[in-house]
């Protein structure tokens, strides 16, 4: 495949650029949008249910141009694709704006602000539940990257690490043709287009992953929250915390916790238990006067060989030798934690 400039088939061009019945109301004096073709959820979180028939898993139509639409959520998955000209929108507070040939792909929980279109402006969106993306999922293989990482959170109740991905693909013809096949597809209604637009989709998720460089990933709270209860669990098990145990309470999967844990901090969570094992060390040497035998088996070391080698590594002296440099600090019967 080469690199260059594409544009989308005129006739295509020509459908999604006519003028809606809801943007003919906006055309002629309309304030604001009908929240009832949206969505019956006063806080505005737009509903699959307004657009997919029953059995339905994906749907395409224009974006609607010429109005502001204020801050919501959907309860799908929704990409938009910029067909011709430009579209601001405002994700979780930051400015993205898509020009021709650029993609962006919410999660549910992203919150969506999007700024007045001109005519020539032509966005589409497509309303996807995530089970849709099954296909996709076996086509990426086992091989991790952010864009599975994105999929596979659409299926969790908690929501996905990343809100938001950013797709810079203008002028890459191999993701442009997918999008307008999925497009065409879509809106002419064709035979055995299930397939079809699955299969699609997962070639176009393989082109998007070759090109890594091109995307840029909103993330939410979500892994600032499990971040959070990491560093709680090793403060109050870091005896014998498992990470395995804390994956089963949070609901997590032990590869990605694991993964997200080394992305988050730079450490693993082994480094980070030893590290509080020995921070809780130094503490009981130079606060009590627990033997030194006693202080590893407080944190965790039932071999005290193993203890010593480790206490030496990360300190750069023996337990004793802290300890001896620390005799002018009081001894208390403190607690290790």
């Amino acid at each position: 495949f080469r690199k260059g400039s594409k544009t989308m088939d005129s006739e295509l061009l020509k459908k999604l650029s006519e003028i809606t019945v809801e943007e003919q109301r906006i055309l002629d004096g309309g304030k604001g949008i009908e929240q009832q073709l949206y969505s019956d959820n006063k806080t505005l979180v737009v509903d699959s249910r307004k657009f997919l028939n029953a059995g339905k898993t994906i749907r395409v139509r224009p974006h609607t141009r010429f109005i502001h639409f204020p801050a919501h959520r959907h309860n799908y998955v929704e990409m938009v694709y910029m067909c011709q000209g430009k579209l601001t929108n405002i994700i979780n507070g930051t400015t993205i704006t898509l020009r021709t040939g650029e993609l962006l792909i919410l999660g549910q929980k992203a919150v969506q602000e999007i700024l007045p279109a001109g005519r020539d402006d032509i966005a589409v969106n497509f309303i996807i539940l995530p089970e849709f993306f099954d296909q996709t999922l076996l086509m990426l293989g086992t091989e991790n990257s952010l864009i599975k990482d994105f999929i596979i959170g659409c299926f969790r109740d908690s929501g996905s690490p990343v809100d938001f991905l950013y797709f810079r693909t203008a002028g890459i013809l191999p993701v442009q043709n997918l999008l307008e096949n999925l497009v065409w597809t879509i809106v002419n209604d064709t035979q055995n287009k299930h397939s079809i637009n699955r299969i699609t989709m997962g070639l176009l998720f393989l082109q998007l992953a070759e090109h890594a460089d091109k995307i840029d990933a909103g993330r939410n709270s979500y892994e600032q929250e499990i971040l959070i209860h990491v560093m709680q669990y090793i403060d109050e098990n870091y005896k014998d915390g498992e990470l395995s145990d804390l994956a089963t309470e949070l609901g997590c999967d032990f590869t990605w916790l694991s993964r997200m844990i080394r992305k988050m901090t730079g450490s693993t969570y082994t480094e980070l238990l030893q590290k509080k094992r020995m921070d809780t060390a130094c503490r009981l040497l130079s606060l009590t006067s627990m033997p030194v035998t006693d202080v590893s088996l407080a944190v965790g070391y039932d071999n005290f060989s193993y203890f010593h080698r480790l206490f030496r590594k990360m300190n750069g002296m023996s337990p004793r030798s802290w300890r001896c440099r620390e005799l002018t600090v009081p001894k208390l019967n403190s607690d290790p934690k």
